[in-house]
């Protein structure tokens, strides 16, 4: 019942009756809290003292007569404006009874305006949006009481001795379990990684929901989340924080994560103890998928996962992001534009701290983040789809939250001042835009690769076995020097048996004027016996290539491992190299925003990898007008851990993205290196900006991807 209001006196709206307040958790500071619950929407708020206080004595009926009460029954001293604080919170959240048409018509309004127009809605639904799939209240109650040990101390100490035992048996068989990933490929390795996953959430949110039913707390709906169309299991324990104990929301906001664990370590023990088979696979996948969902999802307290949450009850403080990304900006526009505006909580000088260097972690983890889901997207679907998904996650997510903030500096530009924070703002923007517009960058930095300017590779003319070998890697031999002897059976073979047809298709020539039968052959006999002399030509000069000379004076280098007396080698393997004794030359790569802005004769100057040789001074000479269809270069190759992207296919190494070849001739280096080097070269060009590069790279990539 409202008390009576007096005449002159400032009537309060009325509560809705489904409201209830709970006693909360003793906050960061040591002062008690309440909690607010909406079951309407099953929605939850925070109350301090002051506002529990306020909300006791609302049926007071008006203002004055609870201040009046306030100050005659606790210590508060407060004023109209903490009322006002409190009558905007409730009206802001909807949890006033709309009593008068007028209420009501403002009411429809807000919600008319909340609603988001048809594009918003599917951009909105695309990004997020979940299917209620479970009422579980039921099916908790009954599993409830057979699940009672999971909850016993003893279970987990088992389970910490179980850990313990699966890391010491791991720790023995450590390159087996990693080098396992390799055995897993193709459609089999997805789904039975899927399987594992579902397996593992599946008990993720039963661990949730039956801790939460153990403590009392309703556990409305189960269901599945779309994050980026993404499918995410859920369970609703919102009122969990009805629950005063700290500890019992942590652990219903940690037993999904102790659930897989408990799922992790069985199935490590299982994969160490199991012999080769459909079974330890399955346990390997489950162990280490279970691992890395768990230590790399879930514990992140970086996304509104569970790792979030714990860290936000541990620490009591509630709606963690939110309040550590407003004082990370309001000490961004204190920093940046001079704002002196009130901090928007008052916290502890330590504390404050530590939240904003949390927001700004959170940042630069979403930033990654979402760059990587963008990508991800993009490459999921057909080009055109592919790069509208992009462009929306980027602007939807990182384009977005920076408009906004820089919309509302502009909105606030009146209250903006000269000061030293504001003229240190200044000095950095311009020389931040001179470093993009002005064009100060002539050189193009590339990957090259320097070798000596004589260099020849020898190779197995044909399947062999290596004979004898008179070098050593290193040893200096002159032109023609003979290096090494291989023997191939299969050639001697052919070669006597091509030797003999010669020979018999010789006499038959030489008889031919004196048999009738072989006159009747005529000029085809006189062919064949040509054919065969070329064939025995061509298989004695193959059978002398299997004898490897030196084709100039120099240094033997990178003389193969298989190069062993009695070592059987493939045809095309690669032996030996010979260097020559004088200069050096080399080869960069570059993509094709870069080509425009080389020119052939200028000089470049080469740098090693790790700087432990001087620099080198070569000719630009040619510049390849085509793009190479593969990398002859594996010092470059990424999958050997160069620079340059590339995908090893049958044919061979071949960029993932246009490159050019640039010969670096008339090097200043007197002697030849003693190995080819990869490093960078910086080539002379025209001078640009880098906002003109990166324009027109970007114009690169539109038109490559569109198919322009």
């Amino acid at each position: 019942m409202a008390g009576v209001v007096g005449v002159g006196a400032r009537a309060l709206p009325v509560l809705r009756q489904e409201l209830s307040l709970h006693p909360g958790p003793v906050q960061a500071d040591g002062s008690p809290s309440w909690t607010l619950h909406d079951p309407s929407v099953n929605r939850f708020y925070q109350l301090g003292w002051a506002s529990f206080e306020i909300l006791q004595r609302w049926h007071l009926g008006s203002a004055e007569s609870v201040l009046a009460a306030l100050r005659a029954e606790t210590t508060l001293q407060l004023e109209m404006e903490d009322i006002d604080a409190v009558l905007a919170f409730l009206g802001r959240h909807q949890l006033l009874v709309a009593a008068t048409a007028g209420q009501s018509a403002r009411l429809w309004q807000r919600r008319q305006a909340s609603r988001p127009g048809r594009a918003m809605w599917l951009l909105k639904n695309y990004l997020f949006f979940r299917v209620p799939l479970l009422r579980p209240e039921a099916l908790l109650q009954r599993l409830l009481p057979w699940c009672a040990w999971l909850f016993a101390p003893r279970f987990w100490w088992a389970m910490g001795a179980a850990l313990l035992l699966a890391l010491g048996l791991l720790s023995r068989r450590w390159d087996e379990f990693t080098h396992t990933f390799s055995s897993y490929g193709g459609w089999t390795a997805a789904l039975g990684i899927g399987a594992a996953l579902s397996l593992a959430k599946v008990l993720h949110e039963l661990g949730h929901a039956l801790t939460a039913r153990r403590y009392g707390c309703r556990v409305p709906t189960m269901g599945v989340a779309f994050l980026v169309m993404m499918p995410v299991l859920y369970t609703d324990t919102n009122e969990a924080w009805k629950l005063r104990s700290r500890r019992q929301r942590l652990l219903i906001g940690g037993a999904g994560m102790l659930a897989e664990l408990v799922l992790a370590v069985c199935a490590t023990l299982l994969w160490c103890v199991l012999p080769d088979g459909p079974l330890r696979a399955c346990a390997f996948l489950l162990a280490s998928t279970t691992w890395l969902a768990t230590l790399a999802v879930n514990a992140s307290p970086f996304m509104r996962f569970d790792g979030y949450f714990l860290l936000a009850d541990y620490v009591g403080l509630p709606n963690l992001h939110s309040r550590a990304f407003a004082l990370a900006l309001w000490r961004l526009r204190l920093w940046l534009l001079g704002l002196d505006d009130t901090a928007p909580e008052h916290l502890p000088a330590a504390t404050r701290r530590k939240l904003i260097l949390f927001a700004w972690a959170t940042w630069l983890y979403r930033l990654v983040l979402f760059l990587s889901i963008a990508l991800l997207v993009y490459h999921l679907f057909f080009k055109a789809l592919g790069i509208l998904l992009l462009c929306v996650e980027l602007g939807w997510f990182i384009a977005r939250p920076i408009a906004g903030e820089l919309l509302l500096w502009w909105r606030r530009r009146d209250e903006l001042r000269w000061c030293r924070a504001s003229r240190r703002s200044a000095v950095l923007l311009a020389l931040l835009l001179a470093w993009l517009v002005l064009p100060w960058q002539a050189e193009v930095a590339a990957p090259a690769v320097l070798g000596a300017r004589q260099s020849q590779g020898l190779y197995a003319p044909a399947v062999a076995e290596v004979d004898a070998v008179w070098v050593r890697d290193g040893q200096q031999v002159q032109a023609g020097q003979v290096l090494a002897r291989l023997r191939s059976p299969v050639l001697s073979m052919q070669l006597a048996q091509a030797e003999a047809r010669e020979r018999q298709l010789g006499w038959m020539a030489q008889q031919q004027a004196f048999h009738s039968d072989l006159q009747q052959q005529g000029a085809v006999l006189q062919q064949q016996w040509l054919a065969a002399q070329e064939q025995v030509d061509s298989l004695r000069r193959q059978q002398a290539r299997l004898t490897l000379q030196a084709p100039f004076a120099g240094r033997v280098a990178e003389l193969g491992e298989a190069l062993r007396a009695g070592t059987v080698i493939a045809e095309g393997e690669h032996l030996l190299d010979v260097l020559g004794p004088r200069g050096a030359r080399g080869e960069a790569f570059v993509g094709e925003a870069q080509l425009g802005t080389l020119k052939s004769g200028v000089t470049a100057r080469f740098v090693a990898d790790g700087g432990l040789h001087r620099v080198v001074s070569c000719r630009v000479g040619a510049i390849d007008d085509l793009n190479l269809p593969l990398l002859d270069q594996p010092l470059l190759a990424s999958v050997h851990g160069g620079p340059l992207a590339v995908e090893a296919r049958e044919r061979g190494l071949v960029p993932l993205a246009a490159l050019f070849r640039v010969r670096l001739d008339d090097c200043d280096s007197e002697a030849a290196p003693s190995r080819e080097m990869a490093g960078v070269a910086r080539l002379p060009g025209e001078r640009r900006s880098l906002l003109l590069e990166g324009w027109q790279r970007l114009l690169a990539l539109l038109r490559r991807e569109g198919g322009l």
